[in-house]
């Protein structure tokens, strides 16, 4: 079988084709996609990675490319059986300050993969979303059929693509599933976001800033959960569903804070309060009984080894990340003079 996904230089889609390239995910109704040929599409920027993927695979074809290119994005569906949607800008933060690239990569480029995925007659179609795209939830969780009330460019640039996906589905029959997910983490991810960040920055000796008072929660994934989660969706999922992915694990950024700076062997002081961001969401919560009743997922990494091996990768993986984090901190250096 053969399966095109997209923005698979990326944090969350490069676990998920070394998953499938290795056959690490538990086996497919009638073996679908075991030693599946794999097509990935990334335009390589800054989140994007050639090297989160294997230099050479047998079953592994990388092409460098822009998913608002339609032309390129039909010529790279043909043939293909299914088609995993990973791409997106999803720095929150950034959308704050310029949310073009958001729109046009998340709301366009989701029309152009879905055009193109009709166009060839794709079988299947997993759209991977977030949690975010539901706001704020002051108590209880979200089930999958709560109205969307996205607070940042970020999340409504999802919610967008959210609705487009499913309009598909509805209008052309497109056999499409969307996955809503909860906080990431774990090797490979950019550091510019929060687990990474303070890892890198604790691991220096350089200070790490939370936001506010560090009161906000978050429930914490671990990556090879989600993509899990995601194949499971894949292979068993139903047409016009959406499935949300949760942890189960709940923690406030202070707690997080606290944890990254034992793990690290840094100093309390190392942590420094910022001024909060803007909009900034309270709480999230997702009820995820539905992918665990209908499919059989539950994820498996306990949060506190989850998090004590990334903060290892992180140490023993430098070499990846000083010039991310340094283009990271030239960045913010930038927009601060700017201000």
């Amino acid at each position: 079988m053969d399966i095109l996904v997209t923005g698979g230089a990326g944090f969350i889609g490069s676990h998920f084709v070394r998953g499938l390239l290795n056959n690490e995910f538990p086996l497919a109704p009638g073996g679908a996609f075991t030693d599946a040929a794999v097509t990935v599409v990334d335009k390589l920027t800054y989140a994007g990675n050639r090297a989160n993927l294997p230099e050479s695979h047998p079953r592994l074809r990388f092409v460098r490319g822009d998913i608002c290119d339609r032309e390129l994005m039909l010529e790279l569906s043909r043939g293909q059986d299914a088609v995993v949607h990973f791409a997106a800008e999803s720095h929150v933060d950034r959308s704050l300050v310029s949310a073009d690239d958001f729109v046009q990569t998340n709301v366009v480029g989701t029309h152009c993969v879905l055009e193109a995925a009709m166009a060839a007659r794709v079988g299947r179609v997993v759209h991977v979303s977030t949690d975010e795209v539901y706001g704020s939830i002051a108590e209880g969780s979200w089930t999958e059929e709560w109205p969307l009330s996205p607070n940042s460019p970020y999340a409504a640039s999802k919610a967008a693509s959210d609705l487009i996906a499913l309009a598909y589905v509805r209008t052309h029959g497109l056999d499409l599933s969307i996955t809503r997910c909860t906080n990431n983490y774990g090797p490979y991810q950019h550091p510019e976001k929060f687990i990474p960040l303070f890892a890198t920055n604790l691991l220096t000796g350089r200070p790490a800033p939370l936001y506010g008072d560090g009161s906000n929660r978050r429930e914490w994934l671990h990556v090879s959960d989600h993509c899990r989660a995601i194949f499971a969706v894949l292979t068993k999922g139903r047409a016009g569903h959406v499935y949300n992915v949760g942890g189960g694990t709940e923690r406030s950024n202070r707690q997080i804070a606290d944890e990254l700076l034992r793990l690290c062997g840094a100093r309390p002081e190392l942590v420094a309060r910022v001024a909060d961001r803007k909009a900034h969401d309270l709480r999230y919560a997702l009820d995820d009984s539905k992918i665990r009743a209908e499919l059989g997922y539950q994820p498996l990494v306990p949060f506190e080894q989850g998090l004590a091996d990334t903060v290892a990768w992180y140490r023993e993986n430098a070499a990846w990340w000083r010039a991310l984090a340094a283009a990271r901190d030239a960045q913010i250096s930038d927009g601060a003079a700017a201000a």
